[in-house]
């Protein structure tokens, strides 16, 4: 029961944090579209922030950014993307748009001197990664903090995991993640090419609707992959793609399958799809959408483990195995399970006989940094290091900008080797 009340409680306060006031000197920060991301990642997170106002909002649709900023509480609204960079009021903004025009915004974003969080994917390809990433505004000792928002890299669990791993010795690591189908329509966004869209590319959800099917998939398969081998793979080894229904855009993934080599000689893989049904055992069932927790599961080489107290000629094995569960929005709910099988048995040099076998399993949570509250989210832990960027303090978790790069540049090898052209550049525009 405790443990229930627990789970009730954190979420609440995630959902509805105290309100704070506000310093005199906080970022004001600007939306660039009314989309249904931000409120989870930026509005709700903001209210609980000293140094942090949502101060301006802009839309294509001037009635629905009204609208918006009459839901969310937001003072002012422009007439245009343009002219909420022109405000001189505003110090940063944050760019949820669509993946295609990710680029154009953001260049000029930094051009009127903003810091910019932006939205993953950050852009539509490698050759507008570098461009944006490499670009001279970034060179100089006050420019501007421009940050891709891969939200769950900041929050205490995924460093957790980081901790309870070791990249070198990683033989393979899986992330798989799906969206029940009938989520996205197949005339939403990311299902438009022109617009950089498909599985592989971007699948994030607002909290309110991520609570009811606790699954997301998309670009963060890549990313964490990176980040579990700590380094960028050698060669993409497969890749395959399943394309949208006849009369849809052909050029769309909507559900992406891919292997990649690593430079240790470990497996990295995903499997992702936003229009997922199936996976049930009860034939009836296999039409249904499927719903099934984000999963990363690491298995290590196997490993012998010091041990003085055993015979001479005998040694201690141990192969580990990490699954973390949900890991895209832990802190709704997360899992890490630590499986280590244990050996004793002769050395190769003798028999190989095995005297004992067993497994031990444990489970890890981490819902709050070192003295802190459970009740902070991915999103609120990005926002915090995003203000502490811009102030030039020390950070808990960063996204480098050539990390960025190698991203879009690891997306773009999979398109290639699965036969997809890769989303289009506005690069010279």
């Amino acid at each position: 029961m405790s443990s229930l009340l627990s789970f009730l409680w954190r979420n609440y306060k995630c959902q509805y944090p105290s309100e704070v006031s506000k310093q005199n000197d906080a970022i004001r920060i600007g939306l660039l579209g009314a989309s249904n991301i931000a409120p989870a990642a930026v509005i709700v997170p903001a209210k609980a922030h000293p140094e942090v106002i949502v101060a301006a909002v802009a839309a294509r649709d001037h009635k629905r950014a009204q609208a918006y900023a009459k839901k969310y509480r937001i003072p002012i609204v422009h007439d245009s993307y343009q002219a909420l960079l022109d405000d001189s009021a505003i110090d940063a903004v944050y760019i949820p748009l669509p993946p295609g025009h990710h680029y154009e915004w953001a260049i000029k974003a930094l051009e009127a001197g903003k810091h910019v969080l932006l939205e993953k994917p950050s852009v539509s390809n490698g050759e507008e990664a570098a461009k944006l990433f490499r670009s001279p505004l970034l060179s100089k000792p006050d420019s501007p903090v421009l940050v891709e928002a891969f939200h769950y890299r900041f929050y205490p669990a995924w460093q957790k995991l980081l901790s309870l791993i070791d990249p070198g010795n990683i033989v393979e690591a899986h992330s798989a993640s799906y969206l029940p189908k009938g989520i996205i329509p197949l005339y939403d966004i990311r299902c438009q090419y022109k617009l950089s869209g498909g599985c592989l590319m971007d699948l994030d959800l607002d909290d309110e609707r991520a609570l009811k099917i606790l699954t997301s998939t998309g670009t963060y398969n890549v990313s964490i992959l990176r980040q579990v081998f700590g380094t960028e793979p050698e060669e993409c080894l497969e890749a395959s793609y399943r394309g949208m229904p006849p009369g849809y855009d052909k050029e769309i993934d909507q559900a992406f399958i891919a292997k990649w080599r690593f430079p240790n000689g470990g497996i990295g893989s995903m499997d992702a799809d936003m229009i997922a049904d199936g996976g049930y055992s009860i034939p009836m069932m296999h039409e249904f959408p499927r719903i099934q927790l984000p999963k990363l599961e690491i298995k290590h080489r196997e490993v012998v483990v010091d041990e003085d107290t055993l015979p001479s000629g005998q040694e201690h094995a141990l192969q580990k195995t990490v699954i973390f569960w949900n890991y895209l929005l832990p802190h709704i709910y997360h899992r890490i399970d630590i499986v280590e099988k244990r050996t004793i048995r002769s050395t190769p040099s003798a028999d190989g006989r095995v005297f004992k076998s067993w497994t031990e399993t444990s489970y890890v949570k981490e819902y709050s940094k070192k003295d802190g509250p459970e009740s902070i989210t991915t999103y609120s832990a990005q926002l915090e290091d995003f203000v502490n960027k811009i102030r030039k303090r020390p950070v808990f978790e960063w996204v480098g900008l050539e990390d960025s790069v190698k991203q879009m540049e690891m997306i773009d090898g999979a398109y290639k080797k699965a036969g997809l052209p890769i989303r289009p550049s506005k690069a010279g525009g």
